[in-house]
């Protein structure tokens, strides 16, 4: 075996790895779901994060890989592969089908996200609707505008990114490509769905509506930082050699750091406006920080990781006051605060803290420019795309349970279970 055939089967299997500790992160948002919601949700919550990852394993290996990296990556969608595989070389040798699953499972995170959002009403038969479309064609065209090698991340002189901003949008691990359009799509989701029954009475102030087991929301958050390590340092797609150690235990540290600091400031902040930490918010806040350093955690320093997290951990409680209280959304788990407003803020706060290309230290705006635009036409894509789905299942066949299944719970009426007996 010569050096180059090692270094490539290291660098396998760290993407494996990670691809594992990523597939991981499925559990973290069933539990973090369920323990946010009512217990008579329950299976139809822990089921609805099983089809996530079954039908997105499914349409990404079939066609959606190829819709995210085939063809020449500048036009709007790939082509379908249709199973095929052997279109893709990876460039740094990695196995084409150990990539596919590595990509695979980002994939069903974005679809994850929604669920929360939408979760205690919606029709079980018309999730796997959405579901599906967001895995065939949603997260799969965003998916090729960027880390598809299209425009959005097209270096080549003469580009229009190089052209305008003199530089590309940067997206390391998924804060806009996987967690905004997760939470832009959640909030067009609740929004067409409307909110639980008894959420906001009659004057149209809100009502809280408790989860009935904040363990399992503290396991599944633990689970999803822990996934995180995944998520982030495995995006380098490679161990082997110097730079890639190094650039992995990089990523390691500003990821934690994020995390640490957004928990605190949620704690702390929920502290100081409500009189008590609150537990659940800061389990919020800790999400909060990871999702915001996801795009720039390979590009900021320590320092900066823990500003974006203090910054994510402190907008917060204000985005899910906003939505809950302002816009009355009814959002159970927060998902279009945490992974949709937070997704946002990091990606913007990557072009101003980058050591290498941000405008704090020194390289002007350019940078931030290109972080405006991507993060803009991702998410207006999600916008646009998630209504026309959601309005048009809302009209042809219905979104939403009916008064007395939303009442009496979920599991038995549309599962013919429960998951506590």
């Amino acid at each position: 075996m010569t050096v180059q055939d090692l270094g490539i089967s290291i660098d396998t299997i760290w993407m494996l790895l990670a691809a594992m500790l990523v597939f991981f992160m499925q559990p973290g948002f069933a539990l973090c779901e369920a323990g946010f919601t009512r217990s008579k949700n329950t299976a139809n919550i822990l089921f609805k994060n099983f089809v996530d990852f079954m039908v997105g394993s499914l349409l990404f290996w079939f066609v959606g890989f190829g819709f995210m990296f085939g063809s020449d990556g500048q036009g709007f969608i790939g082509m379908p592969n249709f199973g095929d595989l052997s279109f893709y070389t990876n460039s740094a040798g990695l196995p084409t089908e150990g990539f596919l699953i590595f990509e695979t499972v980002f994939c069903a995170t974005s679809a994850t996200i929604v669920s929360g959002a939408m979760a205690e009403r919606t029709k079980f038969s018309m999730y796997c609707v959405y579901s599906f479309f967001i895995s065939l064609l949603i997260y799969p065209v965003e998916g090729h505008w960027t880390w598809g090698g299209g425009w959005l991340c097209n270096g080549e002189e003469g580009s229009f990114m190089m052209n305008t901003f003199g530089t590309v949008f940067h997206d390391f691990a998924g804060s806009a490509i996987v967690h905004s359009v997760g939470g832009v799509l959640a909030l067009i989701g609740a929004i067409i769905l409307g909110p639980r029954l008894g959420k906001y009475d009659k004057k149209g102030k809100s009502k809280a509506i408790p989860g009935h087991n904040l363990m399992a929301a503290a396991l599944g958050v633990l689970i999803l930082w822990f996934g995180w390590f995944g998520f982030n340092p495995g995006s380098q797609l490679a161990a082997s050699g110097a730079v890639n150690r190094e650039a992995i235990s990089h990523v390691f540290l500003t990821t934690n750091l994020a995390a640490v600091a957004g928990g605190i400031a949620t704690m702390l902040l929920s502290w100081v406006k409500y009189g008590k930490p609150s537990f659940s918010l800061m389990l919020n806040g800790v999400l909060a920080g990871l999702v915001g350093i996801t795009a720039g955690c390979d590009m900021v320093s320590p320092t900066g990781a823990v500003i974006i997290g203090l910054i994510c951990g402190i907008i917060l409680p204000y985005g899910i006051e906003f939505i809950d209280q302002k816009l009355h959304i009814d959002d159970p788990v927060g998902a279009s605060s945490v992974h949709g407003i937070c997704g946002i803020v990091g990606t913007l706060l990557t072009g101003l803290l980058s050591v290498s290309e941000g405008a704090f230290y020194g390289h002007g705006f350019g940078f931030l420019g290109a972080q405006v635009l991507g993060i803009v036409c991702i998410d207006l894509w999600a916008a646009v795309s998630g209504f026309i789905l959601f309005y048009t299942i809302k009209r042809v066949k219905g979104l939403r349970v009916d008064k007395r299944i939303e009442e009496e719970g979920l599991d038995i009426y549309e599962h013919g279970e429960s998951c506590y007996n």
